[in-house]
Formats: C-alpha cells, sequence, structure tokens
C-alpha cells in the first residue's frame, strides 16, 4: 500500500531530463502536481502509460497541474525514452530507487518500481494515490476525476 490520503508527501531532489536537478519544494512550490512512478521506460505498460499521460498533457496543462515520471532507469535511457514518444513532460532518474522507496513505490525483493500515481495539493498533501501494474490509463482517468 502506498502513501496515504492526507498525508505530506516526502520531499526529494533528482536528476531530470530538462539537464537539471528537480526538486519538490522548489521546482512545484505552491502548486498542485502529479508524480506517477512507473517499472521500465520502453515496456508496453509504460510506454502506453507516458503516451497516455502526453495524450491528456492539454488538459493537465489547462487545470494548471504539472506532471512528473519516476522510474529507476538512467538519464541517457529517459531521454531516449522522452524523445521518442514525444512527452511534453520531464522524466525523473531514480537509479538508486531511494526516491521510490519513500513514496512507497518499489516492488518488494524485486526492487523495480510499482505502477502508483499521486495527486498532490498546493501543499503537497496527497489528495489522492492510485495503483494498478496492468491499467496505465486507468491513471490519467483517476488522476482528472478527483482534482
Amino acid at each position: 500500500m502506498g502513501l496515504r490520503k492526507g498525508q505530506k508527501a516526502p520531499d526529494f531532489t533528482l536528476p531530470s531530463t530538462s539537464g537539471s536537478d528537480f526538486k519538490l519544494s522548489r521546482d512545484f512550490f505552491g502548486k498542485a502536481c502529479v508524480i506517477y512512478f512507473y517499472p521500465k521506460d520502453f515496456t508496453g505498460g509504460c510506454t502506453a502509460q507516458a503516451c497516455e499521460f502526453r495524450d491528456q498533457f492539454e488538459e493537465f496543462r489547462d487545470l494548471d497541474l504539472p506532471i512528473i515520471g519516476i522510474s529507476r532507469d538512467d538519464m541517457e535511457t529517459h531521454l531516449r525514452f522522452k524523445k521518442s514518444n514525444n512527452l511534453p513532460f520531464e522524466l525523473l532518474s531514480d537509479t538508486s530507487g531511494e526516491v521510490c522507496k519513500k513514496y512507497d513505490a518499489l516492488v518488494p525483493i524485486i526492487g523495480i518500481p510499482k505502477r502508483v500515481t499521486y495527486l498532490l495539493d498546493k501543499g503537497h498533501v496527497i489528495q489522492d494515490e492510485f495503483q494498478d501494474m496492468f491499467n496505465a490509463k486507468a491513471h490519467i482517468q483517476k488522476m482528472l476525476e478527483n482534482y
């Protein structure tokens, strides 16, 4: 079970496909946002999920609700994945898995990220959390419904 609604989201700093480090409390200060964790770049479900966020990006943008994706892939892989899928949002690289662990987003024993999405309010308190390893599109629908 992930972090729960009403909990303050842990702050973190990770390298971003923007070329600089992303820090939640600094870069999304005073902004509601969506943080989604996913297992691996270039896999079927993860590509479908990223592309669904891309396809719905305008709706998130109109709500002033930025999106970031996090996996344990390295930055080189993230950059290729972002470019090949024309993703309009940043991907963050958590190669150590420490941020995934803080967000209870690691599959036990094997250590790959779970498919879990968090909706944070402007104070970065969790408003919604959704986990489903197999229905990637449901993550997007759930976040839009509950914002």
